[in-house]
């Protein structure tokens, strides 16, 4: 096992890490940027140091500088959380030539996953279920309509770099696919440094369906199940859940088990996420994958008491799988993780700040993880989440029902955020009727019902 871990990351994330490694007897190191200095992954971990100022540029995506401060502490590997340096290859090709152990895949395998037409291709050989697309990077607007015309209309172009859905349109009919297709090509190039785009066939009203994985470095891949993340903003999840209600056990099974075969053959490991979109019959097509440790990993872990984050770190330490899990996976419940962010709920703009009382839910079934605390500061520079509240109860009844009571006992002052839309979510019928797909947001907000700042 590792004597010492750097974490590459900040937040409640980096917080997460350190509760891991402090159970597995590892001692841990924090990095932090200027505006971090009095942030709790500081006070926990073993040890911390300073790698520049608050911009992400020149502190927590300076590689030279997160390497810099590796080799400084003597640690035996990086966990690089989410988000920042969690996918970036060179990162991880970086860590392989220093020495050290990068928790996570290896810098092959995250460039093939992480180009998201060669994931999509390497798939489909897998014999992954995709969506009707091109063959490829398309070169040129006028390619892009001979595709339209044999996958038909609606189609959706999208970023091979991308995510969060910048690079990316929907396109529903030939005349306005050109124009479309620059402005993609042009954001993408602005967003990622790369304009390259492929095609896929538009699924109308979808419901977005992830599955968590893990694999060991002996060849051995297992399925997690399901997580349910079809609320969502501008292609930004704000509440998960697992498992979904359209997925049924025999499905589950089956994807798992074409999903273990295709991660085995590209030779994949650590943990990672695959992600669906399901059609009106409830098939589902894959989309891309995420080769990392997701911000809803808590959802599984409480539907399958299985601890991701340290199964990560025993993984990259060469356990094997059946040392990790020390037994079959066993679903049971339902959980549901609402994002709580600093914004506010209506204009969605952020809100930084200090906060000055900060009450966080317990009691049964009920989970927080952050690293807000009163009179901790939210500085401006970074993403807005602050908070992930997740509950579990015996079916999905109880865990909405636990939701919204830990909802009304969650307080933050100070700043605004986002609990008083999640309540909303929450009490609608459509919501807990389990009736919705990934334009449930859109169509609620444009209801015109406001919601209370407070």
């Amino acid at each position: 096992m590792f004597k010492k871990i750097l974490i590459a990351n900040r937040g409640e994330i980096a917080l997460r890490v350190i509760c891991a490694c402090k159970e597995l007897g590892i001692r841990t190191v924090a990095i932090y940027s200027e505006a971090d200095r009095h942030s709790l992954p500081v006070r926990f971990a073993d040890e911390a140091i300073c790698i520049g100022p608050p911009q992400l540029a020149l502190s927590y995506l300076n590689i030279p500088a997160v390497i810099s401060a590796a080799e400084i502490a003597n640690v035996d590997a990086i966990h690089p959380g989410y988000g920042l340096l969690a996918e970036n290859a060179n990162f991880a090709e970086v860590c392989e030539t220093s020495g050290i152990k990068f928790i996570g895949p290896r810098p092959e395998v995250m460039r093939l996953m992480g180009e998201k037409e060669k994931a999509r291709a390497a798939m489909k050989r897998a014999g992954v279920p995709i969506l009707p697309g091109s063959d490829g990077i398309i070169a040129s607007d006028g390619e892009a309509v001979e595709w339209s015309r044999q996958v038909g209309f609606p189609v959706i172009v999208k970023a091979s770099a991308g995510g969060g859905g910048r690079g990316m349109r929907i396109v529903r009919n030939e005349e306005e696919l050109p124009g479309l297709f620059r402005a993609a090509q042009s954001e993408a190039a602005g967003a990622f440094g790369n304009g390259d785009l492929y095609m896929e066939k538009y699924v109308e009203h979808p419901r977005h369906i992830e599955f968590q994985v893990l694999a060991d470095e002996h060849g051995n891949v297992v399925s997690l199940g399901e997580r349910e993340c079809s609320i969502q903003r501008r292609h930004q999840k704000l509440l998960e859940e697992s498992p979904s209600t359209q997925v049924t056990g025999e499905l589950r099974d089956q994807i798992g088990g074409v999903l273990c075969r295709s991660l085995t053959e590209i030779g994949y490991t650590n943990a990672g996420t695959i992600e669906f979109l399901m059609d009106q019959d409830r098939r589902l097509h894959f989309i891309e994958m995420n080769t990392r440790i997701q911000v809803e990993h808590p959802v599984t872990e409480m539907v399958t008491d299985v601890d991701l984050v340290k199964s990560q770190i025993m993984i990259a330490a060469g356990a094997h799988m059946r040392d990790v899990l020390q037994g079959p996976i066993v679903h049971r419940g339902h959980a549901i993780e609402c994002r709580i962010n600093a914004e506010h709920p209506e204009k969605f703009t952020p809100s930084a700040g200090k906060i000055t009382a900060f009450n966080p839910p317990g009691g049964t079934g009920v989970r927080v993880d952050t690293a807000a605390y009163a009179e901790g500061v939210i500085p401006p520079y970074y993403d807005s989440l602050i908070a992930k509240l997740i509950v579990h109860g015996k079916d999905r009844g109880e865990a909405v029902s636990r939701m919204t009571r830990a909802l009304e006992m969650f307080i933050v002052e100070g700043i605004y955020t986002t609990i008083p839309l999640h309540r909303r979510i929450l009490a609608d019928p459509d919501f807990r009727a389990g009736k919705f797909d990934t334009g449930f947001i859109e169509r609620f907000l444009a209801g015109n019902k406001k919601v209370s700042a407070a």
